[in-house]
């Protein structure tokens, strides 16, 4: 599994609901799941986000290919950059098709890699509904625990849980 990084402009299509242009500009071929309306929420901040902050982009959610298939199987990535705190908070979705094969936990440990790999990076952060028990135990499983809740202006309530970086490498 890899996590393969999307350019401004293929962020822009993708939010935009152009599939040809998406496509066009993707380093990988793209699933019907990732440039759908289930996605394209995402794709639009993340596209606003690159034009203001471009340093962001390498941070910020891509694809989940699995090279072996070479199939797009689901989105991940890093909300941003580290923040002043150095704290970075984790994305991921996982097609339904896809599901129940490991991915969702591949991306996960693949960006907590790399925030352990960056000295700027102390904390990492994972926000998710209270009726998300998939998502709840992934992250439990990788060593976060619960440390507070938000309501998110567009998910509702979330459960914050958060894991120093670098805790479970190995």
């Amino acid at each position: 599994m890899e996590l393969v990084r999307l350019d401004p402009g293929t962020l822009r299509a993708l939010a935009d609901g152009d599939r040809a242009a998406a496509e066009a500009g993707a380093p990988v071929p793209l699933s019907a799941y990732l440039v759908g309306e289930e996605c394209r929420p995402v794709w639009a901040i993340r596209a606003v986000q690159v034009l203001v902050d471009p340093p962001s982009a390498d941070w910020i959610t891509g694809v989940v290919w699995d090279p072996d298939r070479r199939l797009a199987v689901g989105k991940a990535g890093f909300h941003g950059p580290p923040d002043a705190s150095g704290m970075v908070e984790v994305g991921y979705s996982i097609d339904s098709a896809q599901r129940r094969q490991g991915y969702a936990r591949a991306a996960l440990r693949a960006m907590l890699a790399r925030a352990a790999a960056e000295p700027a990076v102390t904390t990492v952060r994972a926000s998710i509904a209270p009726d998300n028990v998939v998502s709840r135990d992934l992250v439990l499983g990788e060593g976060f625990v619960v440390v507070g809740e938000q309501i998110d202006e567009e998910d509702g309530l979330e459960i914050v849980y958060e894991v120093a970086a670098g805790t479970r490498l190995g």
